[in-house]
């Protein structure tokens, strides 16, 4: 598990995000252990409490669960993990919104640009 912190945002919203990506992407799969508190801010380097916030925020959210003393484990709600998907789709599509307006490129020129790209994109992943 590798994180690179920033300076900006704290580092338990970073550690949620990193969660995020990873159930997005299909690296944490839905019923999945993850680490427990201490091994994350062990692996992390980060503060024990940094963790515990990080985890409790994610339970409250549902992206994670623990029964009785069991380890936490990723939800298995396919809305919630639709949600996270969609989450940090919308926000990656506002961010390169805001860049792209900001120098007024056409929509029509952005949608082509952008279509060109993704799927020469997939051919260099397949190579």
């Amino acid at each position: 598990m590798n994180v690179t912190f920033n300076k900006r945002d704290p580092v338990y919203v970073q550690v949620i995000r990193h969660f995020k990506e990873q159930i997005a992407t299909g690296t944490f799969e839905p019923g999945q252990e993850i680490p427990s508190r201490r091994e994350l801010a062990n692996r992390l380097k980060i503060n024990p409490n940094t963790a515990q916030r990080a985890y409790k925020e994610m339970e409250e959210a549902g992206l994670i669960y623990t029964e009785r003393n069991l380890p936490s484990k990723i939800t298995k709600d396919e809305k919630i993990l639709q949600s996270v998907r969609k989450e940090l789709i919308m926000e990656a599509v506002d961010n390169f919104v805001h860049s792209v307006r900001s120098i007024n490129v056409p929509v029509e020129e952005v949608l082509t640009l952008v279509k060109e790209k993704y799927e020469s994109g997939r051919e260099g992943d397949e190579a």
